[in-house]
């Protein structure tokens, strides 16, 4: 999944972009709420971690814009204000989560799972589909026949296809949810990611198929 992180405290932006590039996700860093507009012109993101206080402007009156133009990218906002009055004035805005600071890494994780799983439409870390299920929080995959441990990019690659099963995805579209604009890889990074899951759905009724000239999709049993 790919994450856009609008912070101006670079040292916790900094910890924030390790610990969530190590469960596979990409984030792409904005400073500032002009740089968040340019990131969100630029790509397509799963999920926006907010900060309230930036440099140009109030993240509430970024977040109420976000909602007016419809634009339904959900949003954790990160904030220093525990009272009740300012958690709910949050919520009424359009935020779907917020984490008050400081807080623990484990718990913006869970946030961000919690918040990702009610988008997709579901209460659960687990995805079926064809008689395999996918475990985001284990980072695994259950063919029925064995349990295979899976890679942060290829649980992330997974999620994507599991999220949207028949529906086409270009590589650039996959390279997009994948990978920030900080990292420097080719299209053929998707070749091999994909190549790889097909091993490990290998024996299965899921299968990734590969649409000439278009791109990739989850298929069933024929």
């Amino acid at each position: 999944m790919r994450f856009l992180l609008i912070e101006d405290n670079e040292r916790l932006a900094s910890a924030i972009a390790e610990r969530l590039r190590l469960d596979g996700h990409a984030v792409d860093h904005a400073t500032t709420l002009s740089a968040a507009r340019e990131c969100l012109d630029a790509a397509a993101f799963d999920l926006i971690l907010l900060d309230i206080m930036l440099p140009d402007g109030d993240g509430r009156q970024f977040l109420a814009g976000q909602r007016r133009a419809r634009n339904a990218i959900p949003v954790i906002v990160i904030t220093a204000r525990s009272a009740v009055s300012d958690r709910v004035s949050l919520l009424d805005l359009g935020a779907d989560d917020y984490i008050t600071k400081p807080f623990e890494f484990s718990e913006l994780e869970a946030r961000c799972r919690a918040v990702l799983r009610r988008r997709g439409g579901s209460a659960a870390n687990q995805t079926s589909f064809a008689g395999v299920t996918l475990d985001a929080t284990r980072g695994s995959l259950n063919t029925g026949r064995r349990i295979e441990t899976l890679r942060n990019r290829e649980l992330r690659l997974l999620e994507v296809l599991f999220n949207a099963p028949g529906q086409v995805f270009s590589k650039a579209q996959l390279m997009d949810r994948l990978f920030s604009f900080s990292e420097d890889v080719s299209e053929n990074a998707i070749e091999v990611y994909i190549a790889r899951l097909r091993k490990r759905l290998g024996g299965t009724d899921a299968r990734i198929e590969t649409v000439r000239g278009l791109g990739y999709r989850l298929v069933g049993p024929r």
